[in-house]
């Protein structure tokens, strides 16, 4: 299974590459897009709709302002989409936050914070893990280096 990764711009990237970092960490194959639902609406609606046939299991996707593009991308596939709101010129980041949040009823969204696509690949490998016991095991043991560095840390 794959992991479909799309932003809306290419100035996304520096964003959006922590997604991949993770990615590379689990040894997961995605697939990087920049297709903009306002400038590229077409072009965005083949790419998803063809998603599923391609052995993809979740869609990454991160946007900046009018943040539509997770919304879009839901629209088109069943699959889940794991929306990424990027920190743009104004409001910090909130634009973005709330356009992927206040999703109509049917048409889910799942959001992590402003800039958190290492938490959306996280979120993708452990719905992947469902199905998957080699990457629950894989999350079981990154969890567990996490605690370890928690608990290794000093202040004084």
């Amino acid at each position: 299974m794959k992991i479909g990764i799309v932003m809306g711009s290419s100035s996304d990237w520096n964003v959006m590459k922590g997604a991949t970092e993770i990615l590379d960490q689990f040894e997961i194959e995605y697939e990087v897009k920049v297709l903009s639902a306002h400038r590229t609406p077409h072009q965005l609606e083949e790419w998803v709709k063809d998603l599923r046939n391609r052995n993809f299991s979740t869609v990454i996707a991160g946007a900046g302002g009018a943040a539509h593009l997770a919304g879009v991308v839901a629209a088109f596939t069943t699959l889940p989409v794991i929306g990424v709101p990027v920190k743009g010129q104004a409001f910090e980041g909130l634009d973005s936050l709330l356009s992927m949040v206040q999703m109509p009823s049917g048409i889910p969204v799942a959001v992590v914070a402003v800039n958190g696509s290492k938490n959306a690949a996280l979120l993708a490998v452990e719905i992947l893990a469902v199905t998957k016991p080699e990457l629950k095991d894989k999350m079981d043991l990154f969890r567990k280096a996490q605690a370890e560095k928690v608990l290794a840390s000093e202040i004084i």
